[in-house]
């Protein structure tokens, strides 16, 4: 439909909010406004679209059908509205918040990011961290890099390199037991988070797809870094990503026994909402990654690790 001068765009404003919190008392105390209008302009949207947005329930509301189309396009529209006029007032720069895995976070970007800020000297850096898979339009950050396959609807991606994972542990624990020789000698020690399913794939990639990794206590440590720490401290083998542990490597406190590396079909993306793609901070951020990373945007097929 076309929109006229009469169209109540302060509705599709609170509207957005509602979905994104599914309240309206919390829709209401982020936009300053009652409860009650609130509801108004929700009613008054939904009277001017001829369709119900929400299903209002005792203790709470769902979008409908009609709303869930329509909630992600109201958000994106916002975006772009709030994007280009932050490019018009200058203020686009500003700071640049970036959620990644802590692994990642810790292994190669916290080592790198200082050249970014070399190069862009009016844009601030926050960096969060987590496991979770964050929801762009409940929470501030600009990007995100994730680990997955690339497709996330609504997101613009960028592959930023391959994920690929070995056994790696500290030589003292390995000698314990004379040496790690054959793969089967990795289950005479500790298996950190056997049910990782890395394991059963590079057991099998080693030949053994039988290995009994079911005896083995099942211990999870919630991130890949603080697994390679356990690893490190000589409290068992870890499954890792051997390019980001060289340094222990150099230094004597991890082993790689195997050459055998193998992948799950996830690797590390540049992610953020499609709206967003020509602010300054994040062309910015593209062209870092260009610099510094000779996989970036070549794709998990192109053999550049």
């Amino acid at each position: 439909m076309k929109l006229s001068r009469q169209f109540p765009l302060n509705a599709l404003r609170v509207f957005e909010a509602v979905a994104r919190h599914l309240s309206f008392t919390k829709a209401g105390e982020e936009l300053g406004l009652t409860q009650t209008a609130v509801s108004y302009q929700v009613k008054l949207l939904e009277e001017t679209l001829k369709e119900t947005l929400f299903l209002r329930q005792p203790r709470k509301i769902l979008l409908t059908e009609a709303g869930a189309r329509l909630a992600p396009k109201v958000t994106e529209g916002f975006d772009i509205l709030a994007s280009a006029v932050n490019e018009m007032q200058g203020v686009a720069e500003g700071t640049l918040i970036i959620h990644s895995t802590h692994t990642f976070a810790s292994h190669w970007l916290a080592r790198h990011l200082g050249i970014f800020q070399l190069d862009n000297p009016t844009i601030a850096v926050r960096l969060e961290t987590s496991q979770a898979v964050i929801d762009f339009s409940k929470t501030e950050a600009d990007l995100a890099i994730r680990v997955g396959t690339g497709e996330w609807p609504g997101l613009k991606s960028h592959f930023v390199m391959r994920n690929h994972f070995t056994p790696m542990l500290s030589p003292k624990l390995a000698d314990t037991i004379g040496g790690v020789h054959d793969p089967l000698d990795l289950l005479k020690l500790k298996i950190i988070d056997p049910g990782d399913p890395w394991w059963r794939l590079w057991f099998t990639a080693a030949g053994h797809p039988d290995a009994p990794l079911e005896s083995a206590s099942r211990n999870r440590l919630g991130s890949q870094a603080v697994e390679a720490a356990a690893a490190i401290a000589g409290h068992g083998v870890a499954i890792l990503r051997p390019d980001f542990y060289q340094d222990d490597v150099a230094m004597g406190r991890l082993i790689q026994p195997f050459d055998l590396t193998c992948e799950d079909g996830s690797h590390y993306w540049l992610v953020y909402p499609e709206a967003r793609r020509q602010t300054a901070k994040l062309r910015a951020f593209r062209a870092f990654l260009q610099k510094t990373l000779p996989s970036f945007d070549k794709g998990p097929d192109s053999g550049i690790m």
